[in-house]
């Protein structure tokens, strides 16, 4: 993948989610996919391509989700970072202890369109 192709990261990502029963949301408002499953889990993502610096986009990630997380409901509300498979290192400096107590999981693309949880 090129650089820039975040939109590539998030159809991928959301076609994903869709093959396991989520449904998006159309209006999305400040965060990137929305995304509700029929047992009534919410997810509410942030996606971030390649770039030359992906600290500094997944920090910014982060930063983004952080500053919403007040606005949501969060019973069954779960956040996502969602990278290409090369920035993975990068999204994995918040300790896992840490993106468990704020709900978030991260999800790593490869090339190939694979998706996986961390």
């Amino acid at each position: 993948m090129a650089k820039g192709d975040e939109l590539i990261i998030q159809n991928l990502f959301e076609n994903w989610l869709v093959e396991r029963g989520w449904t998006l949301t159309a209006e999305r408002g400040w965060v990137d996919v929305d995304a509700r499953h029929p047992d009534g889990r919410r997810l509410l993502a942030e996606v971030k391509g390649p770039t030359s610096s992906p600290g500094l986009d997944v920090d910014t990630a982060y930063g983004q989700l952080l500053r919403r997380m007040g606005e949501v409901a969060p019973a069954k509300t779960r956040f996502g970072i969602v990278v290409p498979e090369r920035s993975i290192t990068a999204a994995l400096r918040v300790p896992e202890r840490v993106r468990e107590l704020l709900a978030v999981d991260v999800f790593a693309v490869s090339s190939s369109g694979s998706v996986r949880q961390i």
